[in-house]
């Protein structure tokens, strides 16, 4: 679960309501969505997440509500989304999937556990959510849950022999798993670290920018030396708003790992050059600048006469965004963020 989910899930245990967390734990071919895929549902059909949208998510929701509003248990649907199904379904892909719907019905330990998970993914520990299901097939006979951490539970019930299995597959990797576990089987979830983006400038398109980040999976982070500017009610989606004393020293309180993105757009040429100096000291995985190419060419001559290497330049992309003919700080945003996520896939994908 992201923390967008995790935060509804422990919001909604709090007001004592029950939900259902879809998850797609196999698929097969074309499938709208990949394996470790989430959803949130509640008793009068609303959701938060996706599974993939169409006929598929309908019918997940619809099953999830007749879950919750007769009481049900938790169950595994088996979808066929083959080739002569596919015209009725309204879908275009083929394939085969798998969904697990998890009835989570609040009690103490409940709120614990998700709470729990919560704490370590807002803290961007390694953790693994474990679920573990015991029935065979459709029938779903119990549901336990519990957190991982380092190795240990660190909330809720997992027996000994589970956690081994868990240590010795799913520790290994950084993705969803399904684990044959006695009659039954474990469902891992772990934690993904968000990369950090860190945007520096708090302007119009600053604001866009932060919200679509957030939106695409990044952890904000907004810096410009304006306080009036740089106000946490104006950055609601940021994880952190910061107001160095000038940009000339924006880079001390943060920490830049080789995950990072850099995002610069300050109200000046000066102030842009001055952030692309030290950004072009770190590791940073993107760095981007907004303005012309008259523009970018001053910059760039002046950081060469300084010891700048073309080497370091060409890890610039300026002008930032993708060419869509972005005209308006909300466009704009919208181009910058596409290529942020296009040069995440590709990053992904190197790795």
């Amino acid at each position: 679960m992201s923390d967008s989910l995790s935060n509804t899930a422990c919001d909604l245990l709090a007001q004592e309501t029950a939900f259902v967390i879809a998850t797609i734990i196999s698929h097969e071919g074309s499938t709208p969505r990949a394996a470790g895929t989430r959803m949130l549902v509640t008793g009068g059909g609303r959701i938060r997440g996706t599974i993939g949208g169409g006929l598929l998510e309908a019918a997940v929701v619809e099953k999830a509500v007749a879950i919750l509003n007769g009481h049900g248990k938790s169950t595994f649907m088996p979808f066929d989304l083959s080739a002569e199904n596919v015209d009725t379904m309204d879908m275009l892909c083929g394939g085969s999937a798998q969904v697990f719907l998890d009835h989570i019905i609040p009690d103490e330990e409940t709120s614990i556990v998700f709470n729990r998970w919560l704490e370590l993914q807002q803290q961007r520990e390694t953790a693994f959510f474990v679920t573990t299901v015991r029935g065979a097939g459709p029938t779903v006979e119990s549901v336990f849950h519990a957190v991982v951490n380092r190795g240990r539970v660190v909330s809720g019930r997992l027996p000994r022999e589970a956690l081994d299995k868990i240590e010795g597959d799913a520790l290994s990797r950084m993705s969803m798993g399904v684990i044959p576990f006695e009659a039954g089987q474990l469902i891992v979830q772990p934690s993904v670290k968000q990369p950090d983006a860190f945007l520096f400038g708090a302007g119009h398109v600053a604001k866009a920018t932060a919200h679509l980040c957030a939106l695409a999976g990044f952890s904000v982070t907004v810096l410009d030396d304006r306080a009036a500017f740089a106000d946490a009610a104006r950055f609601p989606d940021a994880h952190s708003v910061k107001v160095p004393p000038s940009f000339n020293e924006a880079f001390a309180d943060i920490k830049v790992d080789e995950d990072a993105f850099i995002v610069i757009f300050t109200r000046g040429h000066l102030h842009d050059r001055t952030v692309l100096a030290q950004a072009l000291k770190t590791d940073a995985a993107y760095i981007g600048m907004i303005g012309s190419l008259k523009k970018r060419d001053t910059i760039y001559r002046s950081l060469l006469n300084e010891g700048c290497t073309r080497a370091d330049l060409d890890r610039v992309h300026c002008p930032i965004g993708i060419t869509i003919g972005a005209q308006t700080p909300n466009e704009i945003a919208v181009s910058i963020v596409a290529e942020m996520i296009q040069e995440r896939s590709r990053l992904t994908l190197k790795g």
